[in-house]
């Protein structure tokens, strides 16, 4: 492409007035850099996918109320992580989270435990325990 039609859509980038750098092709026939404010295909596909992760945060968040899955699966979603992300930053095994999952253990972990999710969560030990204290 070249550095006239690196395109400049309106985007999620552009209100944050962010840029994003992109490869074109100079007058000289040589690469370099050229910043772009978004492109409409690229914008419609972040917008799906953000819609896609909020419906899954409301999902834990009503299975968490519905007292079916334990607080850790709801800020697993909202911090956008999965269950290997998650278990790297608690250190623990995976299976060992995703049983913590299970609100009757998760109502037995030792603080010493929590207090890793709540670390990895960048929240409180209250606001762990209690989702409704967290501030979407």
């Amino acid at each position: 492409m070249k550095k006239n039609e690196v395109p400049q859509d309106k985007s999620n980038l552009e209100s944050a007035n962010f840029k994003e750098l992109c490869y074109a092709v100079d007058e000289n026939g040589e690469y370099t850099t050229v910043n772009s404010s978004g492109w409409t295909p690229k914008t419609i596909a972040l917008n799906q996918a953000i819609e896609d992760i909020n419906e899954r945060v409301a999902a834990a968040k009503n299975r968490v109320l519905n007292n079916d899955v334990s607080p850790i699966e709801y800020y697993m979603e909202y911090h956008k992580m999965d269950l290997g992300i998650l278990s790297s930053y608690v250190g623990m095994w995976q299976w060992r989270v995703k049983r913590h999952f299970k609100p009757n253990v998760f109502k037995r972990l030792s603080t010493k435990t929590l207090k890793k999710y709540a670390d990895a969560f960048d929240v409180s030990i209250e606001k762990l325990k209690n989702i409704e204290l967290h501030e979407n």
